[in-house]
């Protein structure tokens, strides 16, 4: 689920007015609420769970319950934060439910678009790449724990800092903030596990430029 699936971002003066008129009955203006926050919800899964089809599954399990307990929402502007409040709690009730059988799997890669340059790198290639991914799945998890969610939102589904901001209920500046620092963390990390990862850590900020 990358960003290029995603239809056009919804502001957030229409999210508040989304959920009025959900609130009203309106089921069409929920899903419209989905597609908005699917890829931030999905992302959050994962990166519980580890596990594609199970972030798919905990992802709509959030959005029922956050459909069903949409009247608790007291301030229509901050749905997002409220939605990551229960995609993390969904999430971490089902890994309580399931970390044992996990501990016996192998987990797959992160789901992301494979590109022609990954396909022409060879079983080996995209072997190392999915090693590679791994090793930054560590760093990420060696990072504060309010680093993790952004970065995973940014680096990952590459959202802009306003969508992340709007799932986390933080602002521009600070999603800003966080990312430059979690940026410096997590290449002194990677420097630290692998001694020629010098323009070869494989991480790089998604569109910075534009931001």
């Amino acid at each position: 689920m990358t960003r290029s699936s995603r239809e056009t971002p919804v502001t957030g003066e229409e999210t508040a007015f989304l959920v009025a008129r959900c609130l009203n009955g309106d089921t069409d203006a929920y899903g419209r609420l989905v597609v908005k926050y699917q890829a931030a919800v999905y992302a959050t899964a994962y990166y519980y769970v580890g596990r594609h089809g199970e972030a798919e599954d905990i992802a709509q399990e959030a959005f029922l319950a956050a459909f069903r307990g949409l009247r608790r929402v007291r301030d229509p502007a901050r749905f997002g934060p409220w939605l990551r409040e229960i995609s993390c709690r969904t999430a971490a009730n089902w890994l309580r439910r399931n970390g044992a059988r996990l501990e016996m799997e192998t987990p797959l890669p992160f789901r992301r678009t494979v590109s022609i340059e990954d396909a022409r790198k060879g079983p080996q290639g995209m072997l190392e790449a999915h090693e590679l991914q791994m090793r930054v799945r560590k760093a990420i998890d060696a990072l504060p724990e309010r680093y993790r969610l952004p970065v995973i939102l940014r680096y990952l589904q590459e959202l802009s800092y306003d969508e992340i901001g709007e799932f986390t209920g933080d602002t521009r500046d600070e999603i800003r903030g966080i990312l430059q620092r979690a940026g410096r963390q997590l290449r002194e990390i990677l420097a630290e596990t692998e001694s020629d990862s010098e323009g070869n850590s494989g991480w790089h900020p998604a569109h910075e430029s534009k931001e």
